[in-house]
């Protein structure tokens, strides 16, 4: 069966019945860094549940970013999810931050689920409440804060996600999550660096130990 402890835990609660289904119809796959898994206006087919690694979901505007929210460990996407009661087409672009094991389940099957098993939509409100709370973060962060602290905000929201302290990071990387160009996040990067915020090796960006990375 596929990674037992993972689909117990999560779906546990709906019983054996369709624990035995759920090891019968999900798909586990791998998918390297930097893959992309679904894009704009693709036919949705299957719901993923990210058992390791992270997951970028974004829209795009004129070439440039604006990241949604990352799926993490133990969760699910939302957006895919909401798109089996519409057309099953993609609102979004996702694409695998670092190496990810992932189960896939067609979108067939998790119609059938929420007739036969009802409670499942207990799941997805969570997941929803967490997406919502993400893109809440994410606007009030653009809006309310200046961009050296929205740098560093990121910087931090990916040394937790990815677990690594320094992390690597090119100033482009950052430049396309935050929506700006590489220029001016290589001038803000130089700042903060100056003003003891950050550290810039040859091994990434390291926040010092006092900044209290959770």
């Amino acid at each position: 069966m596929i990674n037992d402890p993972f689909i117990n835990n999560k779906f546990g609660f709906l019983g054996e019945e369709f624990l035995i289904e759920f090891h019968q119809h999900a798909v586990a796959s791998k998918i390297k860094a930097k893959t992309e898994i679904v894009r704009e206006g693709q036919k949705n087919k299957f719901v993923p549940f990210l058992i390791k690694g992270s997951i970028r979901v974004f829209t795009l505007n004129d070439g440039r970013e604006l990241i949604y929210y990352y799926i993490r460990e133990n969760d699910s996407c939302l957006m895919t999810f909401s798109s089996i009661f519409t057309d099953c087409t993609s609102r979004i672009y996702a694409v695998a931050e670092e190496d990810s094991d992932v189960l896939l389940v067609p979108i067939s099957v998790v119609h059938e689920w929420l007739i036969r098993f009802p409670e499942i939509n207990r799941l997805f409100y969570y997941e929803y409440d967490k997406r919502f709370l993400d893109v809440m973060n994410m606007v009030n962060d653009a809006v309310f804060h200046r961009l050296d602290k929205r740098v560093l905000n990121y910087i931090k929201q990916q040394i937790t996600i990815r677990g690594n302290n320094p992390i690597k990071l090119t100033h482009r990387e950052i430049a396309n999550s935050l929506g700006t160009s590489r220029e001016v996040i290589s001038r803000v990067l130089k700042k903060v660096e100056n003003e003891g915020e950050i550290i810039q090796t040859k091994e990434g960006i390291k926040m010092p130990v006092n900044e209290n990375v959770r």
